[in-house]
């Protein structure tokens, strides 16, 4: 009977214990592992994951963004507003889902966001918009038109579950390639020559029109000097990062001489007039009466 009276009396601390274990649970729930990204994945094994396609018209215009940032100068919507052959994925490697060349992942976290090119602020639709008068060597798409939406919901869709943290200082995102640690004021140009014809020229022809699906990377064809890539420097630090593809070896030295044999052939000249459409065409009211329901 002392027996059944000392076991009774555990089984109040028993249940007291199990409730503050289901309390606890309750109050701090584990978070999904896989929607978080505190910093950008390795390359060769990426922590990233896709995020999940919503359903629905959200879901059709991030694909037709997808569509358009890998065959930007070949889809009929967007390949009027571009004047090589160059399309959003030949610097924004594998759709823009490249942990660090010219990574997406994460950038509309960034907007609005400072921009000192343009001395003001801008958006994300800015920012995309921009890019198709330099790296495209275009015309600057409608501000609200097909391709500038369906970009721009890609691009927040890759920066899913990422924080908020609009840039105060410049149009990037959180994940921007890093700056090379050496000066640029001592560039050899012919070792930047030698270096391109034994590591770049078999993909991108000695005279750098490219080949097969590989982007021009001067000439017509190609970035005009008012596109990012243009900068020495940043072209350096991209290619530090994304060169050769799927295998980046090149040492900083060989970046920067290899960035500036590159940029120091002829490529189109940016005037900023020559890439913006008529006053009428800025933008447009992206409304569809057809499929109204007022």
């Amino acid at each position: 009977m002392t027996y059944y009276v000392k076991m009774i009396s555990f089984i109040p601390g028993i249940i007291l214990f199990f409730w503050t274990i289901l309390y606890i649970a309750w109050a701090n729930p584990q978070e999904d592992s896989s929607k978080k990204l505190k910093s950008p994945p390795d390359q060769k094994k990426s922590a990233y994951k896709i995020p999940k396609l919503p359903e629905g018209p959200l879901g059709e215009v991030i694909l037709l963004g997808q569509k358009l940032v890998e065959n930007t100068s070949s889809d009929p919507l967007s390949k009027n507003y571009v004047g090589n052959s160059l399309n959003c994925t030949s610097c924004h490697l594998k759709n823009g889902t490249d942990p660090r060349a010219a990574t997406f992942i994460g950038v509309a976290t960034a907007y609005p966001a400072w921009s000192p090119r343009e001395n003001r602020v801008i958006t994300l639709e800015d920012r995309i918009l921009n890019c198709f008068m330099r790296s495209c060597n275009g015309i600057r798409p409608p501000l609200g038109s097909r391709p500038s939406v369906a970009i721009a919901s890609y691009i927040t869709w890759l920066s899913e579950d990422q924080k908020i943290k609009q840039n105060a200082k410049t149009s990037q995102g959180p994940f921007a390639i890093p700056k090379l640690k050496i000066k640029s004021n001592k560039i050899d140009l012919s070792l930047g020559k030698k270096l391109y014809l034994t590591k770049c020229a078999s993909c991108h022809a000695k005279n750098g029109s490219g080949r097969n699906d590989n982007p021009p990377v001067w000439g017509n064809q190609s970035y005009n000097d008012g596109a990012g890539l243009a900068n020495t420097p940043k072209l350096a630090a991209w290619l530090k990062v994304a060169m050769p593809l799927d295998e980046p070896t090149l040492t900083e030295e060989e970046s920067l001489a290899i960035a500036a044999y590159v940029n120091s052939n002829p490529r189109p000249r940016f005037v900023l007039s020559d890439h913006l459409p008529p006053p009428d065409k800025i933008g447009e009211y992206n409304f569809d009466p057809s499929k109204s329901k007022k």
